[in-house]
């Protein structure tokens, strides 16, 4: 883990190895083949040096697992991170994201997010569940964030501690996630139930992208076209069509 008197602060880094290691425990997990351009991507802004690094896998009932890493200079830290079900079965979307800068976590969220209006009733019985964690500083959802479940956190940690509590909640949430998709049975592609769920993940992605803080940043690091291009293909690409997911 880096320093970080250096510049990087170490959740980030922490929360991606957790997240690398949830992942290693998902039934069938096989890697996703990504595009060598957009694997690993050096750019700049405002004349300092941008790194950004995607790594992609699927599992059972997950179409994709996605988790980008991104520096730029010696500050900012960006991690993103969304698990999109396959459509057939009855699972929300996971989300997390940190935002950290000179030392500082300004933004951490995490969330498993309907796609139906609902999440599974197995699912938000074991959310329920869970230890109720304390935060001293919770933030104001966006706009755009009625995709996010009553179970969403959305907060700026204070201290170290409340680092590593943020660190084991989204591990809880995708111990949730990998429970929930080692029991969750698939659907046909032509039941509603299937159509349902595929519908709410193309309103799901539709949501995300109406973040213009993401777009404008890739615009100015690189141009509108790439920018459009790495939110759509590999951001918050829309799932294929549900006969692509047929068994």
């Amino acid at each position: 883990m880096t320093s970080p008197a250096l510049g990087v602060h170490p959740l980030v880094d922490a929360l991606a190895e957790r997240i690398r290691q949830c992942w290693a425990e998902l039934p069938e997990l096989e890697p996703l083949a990504v595009d060598p351009a957009l694997e690993a991507i050096s750019g700049s802004l405002d004349g300092e040096d941008l790194y950004i690094r995607n790594e992609l896998w699927r599992s059972r009932g997950l179409r994709k697992l996605h988790l980008e890493t991104a520096r730029l200079g010696a500050g900012l830290q960006i991690l993103h991170c969304v698990f999109f079900p396959n459509p057939r079965y009855d699972l929300p979307v996971f989300g997390a994201d940190i935002v950290a800068g000179r030392g500082v976590v300004s933004a951490a969220i995490v969330d498993l997010s309907p796609v139906t209006g609902n999440l599974p009733q197995p699912v938000e019985a074991a959310l329920e569940a869970l230890p109720k964690r304390s935060f001293s500083q919770e933030r104001e959802l966006p706009a755009w964030g009625t995709i996010f479940s009553p179970y969403v956190r959305f907060i700026r940690p204070a201290d170290a501690a409340e680092e590593q509590q943020f660190v084991d909640l989204v591990a809880e949430y995708l111990q949730v996630l990998a429970e929930a998709s080692r029991r969750c049975e698939p659907q046909s592609v032509d039941h509603p139930s299937s159509v349902v769920r595929h519908q709410g993940q193309l309103s799901y992605c539709q949501q995300q992208k109406r973040n213009d803080k993401t777009r404008r940043v890739l615009e100015k690091a690189f141009n509108p076209q790439w920018a459009d291009r790495y939110i759509e293909e590999l951001l918050f690409d829309d799932p294929a069509s549900l006969t692509s997911f047929a068994a």
